[in-house]
């Protein structure tokens, strides 16, 4: 894999170098990653680039800078591959600080140019040892994987055995050259928002029971847990369901794991799972099961009115019941359901709904 990373970002300095050999003014191509060159492919149900392009070249001094940094991003990535170092995102943002007049301004700055470098690519961040800064999400259940260790080792965890009661942290790095699926002995995914209800089922064992196994979302979830997510579905035929508390955010936490996220459009075929069911907490939890709530915002009723809007949502279901939100004004957190008692997620809730999507007998 090093190797043929190195030969796609070569390519890139090969182009600018050549144009300057020509006498032409430097430049690249890559799509334009404003919001209206954004599409929702509805044949792969993904976020996608659409066909507009941009062209940044020396013609202006901003310019001219930029293709700067990006020879400065690409050998500093084949240093890494060829020492077999990896860096973070920040970290790449703070050595710049010894390129001259190619040092970031921003981290933002620096965070872009690394996704330039994977659209233009067709490569990951991942593949070019550049780490995000966020932790790994967690896995409970009974799925043995192979792991390639630091040193090259390959060992054996059994995710519900082998773990205590944090489960097992995903890597930064997920592919099937560092994590391999040996076993598994479960009938679904059931992915988690908060870590209170991660650790609640985890303390019911619902995983032994309803033969699941539990991953922890950690809120927005890292490009890892997404893309885990969808190798245990695709590779594994494992249905995925996304379970977290009823608002509006929350709701788009599912989209990123179901369809994809803005952002990372130009890979979301690799990240989204198209398959992924909600499973709550719906603003039909609110109302069929009482719930403790909290009165909407503002900024909470703007998000559900652009959320009718989005094309990630219009299902029925969606459309019921974002308009029901709107109705009731109303929000809930998934620890709300202790109203009825610490095992009341697991011993009903979940059950009903899981029976309800045909997951559960």
């Amino acid at each position: 894999m090093s190797e043929e990373v190195l030969n796609s970002l070569r390519k890139i300095a090969e182009k600018i170098y050549e144009d300057i050999e020509k006498g032409e003014i430097p430049s690249i191509s890559l799509p334009s990653r404003t919001k209206k060159n954004i599409v929702f492919d509805p044949y792969s149900c993904v976020w996608k680039y659409g066909d507009s392009k941009i062209v940044r070249s020396a013609k202006k001094l901003s310019g001219a800078y930029m293709l700067l940094r990006t020879m400065y991003v690409i050998d500093f990535i084949k240093e890494m591959l060829e020492k077999n170092k990896s860096s973070t995102l920040r970290e790449m943002y703070y050595i710049s600080e010894g390129w001259g007049l190619a040092k970031f301004h921003s981290q933002d700055e620096s965070n872009k140019l690394a996704e330039d470098l994977e659209i233009i690519t067709k490569m990951l961040r991942e593949d070019f040892h550049l780490r995000p800064e966020e932790d790994g999400a967690s896995i409970i259940g009974n799925i043995t994987i192979e792991e390639t260790t630091r040193k090259g080792d390959k060992r054996r965890i059994n995710c519900r055995d082998d773990v205590g009661d944090a489960g097992y942290s995903i890597p930064y790095y997920v592919e099937k050259d560092k994590l391999r699926f040996v076993d598994c002995d479960a009938d679904f995914v059931i992915a988690i928002e908060t870590g209170g209800m991660f650790d609640r089922l985890v303390e019911n064992g619902f995983d032994e029971k309803a033969r699941a196994i539990l991953v922890h979302l950690k809120g927005q979830p890292a490009r890892s847990t997404r893309r885990l997510l969808k190798r245990l579905n695709e590779e594994l035929g494992l249905p995925v369901v996304v379970f977290t508390d009823g608002d509006p955010w929350s709701f788009r936490i599912f989209a990123s794991i179901a369809y994809g996220a803005i952002k990372t459009a130009h890979i979301s075929e690799y990240l989204a799972t198209p398959t992924a069911e909600f499973i709550g907490i719906t603003p039909s939890d609110i109302v069929n099961y009482d719930l403790p709530t909290d009165k909407l915002t503002d900024r909470d009723i703007a998000a559900l009115k652009a959320e009718l809007e989005d094309p990630r949502f219009q299902t029925e279901f969606w459309r019921n019941e974002i308009n029901l939100m709107l109705e009731i004004k109303k929000k809930a957190e998934q620890q709300a359901l202790a109203k009825y008692g610490l095992d009341y997620v697991t011993d009903v809730y979940l059950p009903e709904k899981l029976t309800q999507m045909g997951i559960l007998s």
